[in-house]
């Protein structure tokens, strides 16, 4: 299939994540920083009927695609991150933020006509979101912005393993933008990876593999997923809108159906104990990425995004896994994951 390294191979799904220290993952997309705000809730406000919070800390941490750079750092990759930023307090705090975590902040477009998107949460000491305030600008990034990312995306791309686009409908993935990165991954032959949304389902043509979740896959085929035949007819017509190479539909507690070419394989979930499924999706496309450069077969990276989600949920809010966490993971599974 168009750009994967199909090597046969029958090594345990643990000795490709020893391979993921050395790969190089591009990623584009929609950064944002996810802004915590724990405090206790201890009685009702009498000027509405709203809990009054008393404040107890900040915590801060990189959402979207910055999120999905994370996760490559943390697994032992090497994530080169390109996005747009504004020229605000929360872009430096994101930058030190990625800095510390060794993701390189170079690719970061600074935009002064948008905020950098921030999304403030209200949570309780027992982790119940109260309530969520968003700041951002959803308009597409201008032609300047534009050119810029897609210079430092085709940079980039000359040294990737794998190309990871991370959608969250923020301005970045305009069709320009999406069509650059279509044509540099091909012109490199290296996997180019989708994290999508139902309203730019047209702009992903030629993409290697898209990550719908069940709901994205069921709003783009107005067909209902409740088992395993309906994914896999599902995963067909998705990826016949699509027109990529292959579908990976995550199914939450259902586990996931991959499509790759014209074979079907169901992943069973493997979550022990679901805390907080927020950026359960950025790890499953990071995790998947690293396999792909690791040289595994699609479904043996998918295999292991799967196990990466299951343990990403019983975290709270967007979260890392180790390769320590993922490979103690994998030698308590039973069957061909073992």
């Amino acid at each position: 299939m168009r750009h994967l390294r199909r090597r046969v191979t029958a090594a345990p799904l643990a000795s490709f994540v020893d391979r993921f220290a050395g790969t190089t993952v591009v990623i584009v997309g929609d950064v944002m920083l996810d802004h915590f705000l724990f405090g206790r809730v201890e009685r009702i406000s009498p000027e509405a009927p709203v809990p009054v919070v008393r404040f107890a800390r900040d915590e801060f941490r990189p959402g979207g695609a910055a999120n999905v750079a994370h996760n490559v750092a943390a697994l032992g990759g090497r994530p080169v991150l390109i996005a747009v930023v504004g020229e605000d307090e929360a872009a430096a705090r994101l930058a030190a933020d990625l800095s510390s975590k060794q993701v390189a902040v170079d690719g970061l477009v600074e935009d002064s006509a948008r905020p950098t998107t921030r999304k403030l949460r209200v949570v309780t000491t027992r982790n119940q979101q109260v309530a969520r305030v968003d700041y951002e600008d959803e308009s597409e990034i201008d032609a300047a912005i534009e050119a810029a990312v897609i210079r430092h995306a085709r940079t980039a791309i000359e040294g990737a393993d794998v190309v990871v686009v991370s959608d969250y409908l923020k301005g970045v993935v305009t069709q320009t933008v999406v069509s650059a990165l279509v044509e540099a991954s091909r012109r490199r032959a290296v996997p180019l990876l989708v994290d999508p949304k139902v309203s730019h389902v047209d702009r992903y043509a030629g993409a290697t593999i898209v990550t719908p979740n069940h709901h994205e896959a069921e709003a783009v085929t107005l067909m209902r997923i409740r088992n395993g035949q309906e994914a896999a007819a599902a995963a067909r017509a998705f990826r016949d809108r699509v027109r990529s190479d292959h579908v990976l539909v995550t199914r939450g507690e259902h586990g996931m159906w991959l499509l790759e070419g014209d074979r079907d394989c169901e992943l069973p979930a493997v979550a022990r104990e679901v805390s907080d499924v927020t950026g359960a999706g950025d790890t499953v496309i990071a995790t998947l990425a690293l396999g792909l450069a690791a040289a595994a077969p699609l479904a043996d990276a998918a295999r292991l995004a799967n196990h990466a989600a299951g343990i990403v949920v019983g975290k709270f809010g967007p979260a890392t896994v180790s390769p320590d966490e993922l490979r103690r993971a994998l030698r308590s599974a039973t069957g061909t994951d073992s």
